[in-house]
């Protein structure tokens, strides 16, 4: 399983692991500082983390067609260097107003748009390392790596959001509202973690960052898929289509 892996899946699997250690860390606690801090009532609350993750979800398309635009690697940087931002922006403490209360929407935003620009190219990136005839039979066990390492990252992340609050109220003194920062600081250097390793393991996939985009023989099937979506012009069959030939690369042939 371990054995003839393309060595850029390394660099891309601990690049994302460390983005996700980010993510599920600020979204251990997420949920409960908007109680603590804002005074949200448990359904406002839910409300909010609900349509979060829901942007979470969705936006990935939009990644996808914006990656068969400009590239995959430019997005998946893109995207991280706007995830950074949305999580500075929750980790700094403007206290429970308006002010606040804007700031960690506008938070939301650029942490859910960064991930789908991020996420799923990122895959992507990692699927085309297969595309050479001497991996093509690791695919399957390589993803396996990739999402076991994804798990790593989720596993620890509760943990770490839990212990640095605590640090932050036993040591340094602050307010349990205000300790909550601290965890969405972790999240900051997460993804600070994860862009150092991605551009220190270029050389090993740089291959997949020169791949040209789909030539115009792969683009027949997809205006063949269109015309099953009658009714609509093709600039609006179209993308959505190239989209989701984009997400569904990304995953193993299981």
């Amino acid at each position: 399983m371990f054995e003839g892996q393309p060595k850029g899946l390394w660099a891309l699997a601990f690049a994302n692991t460390g983005e996700r250690f980010g993510y599920y860390t600020m979204l251990a606690v997420f949920a409960l500082f908007l109680g603590e801090n804002f005074g949200f009532a448990a359904g406002t609350a839910s409300e909010i983390y609900t349509w979060f993750l829901t942007l979470v979800y969705f936006l990935p398309l939009v990644g996808g067609m914006a990656a068969d635009r400009w590239g995959y690697s430019r997005m998946v940087v893109i995207g991280i260097l706007i995830m950074f931002l949305g999580y500075l922006l929750l980790s700094v403490p403007l206290g429970s107003g308006t002010v606040a209360i804007a700031a960690m929407g506008a938070a939301l935003l650029l942490v859910s748009f960064g991930t789908g620009l991020f996420k799923g190219n990122l895959q992507v990136m990692v699927g085309d390392l297969y595309n050479d005839p001497q991996y093509a039979a690791k695919r399957d066990s390589g993803f396996s790596l990739f999402y076991m390492l994804i798990n790593v990252g989720a596993l620890f992340a509760p943990t770490a959001a839990i212990r640095i609050m605590e640090w932050a109220q036993n040591s340094l003194g602050y307010t349990k509202a205000d300790s909550y920062h601290f965890a969405f600081a972790v999240a900051c250097v997460s993804v600070i973690v994860s862009i150092l390793i991605y551009y220190l393991g270029k050389p090993t996939f740089r291959q997949v960052l020169s791949a040209k985009k789909k030539d115009a023989v792969q683009e027949a099937p997809v205006e063949e898929m269109s015309k099953a979506l009658p009714g609509l012009p093709m600039s609006l069959r179209l993308p959505p289509l190239r989209a989701c030939r984009a997400c569904s690369s990304t995953l193993p042939t299981w």
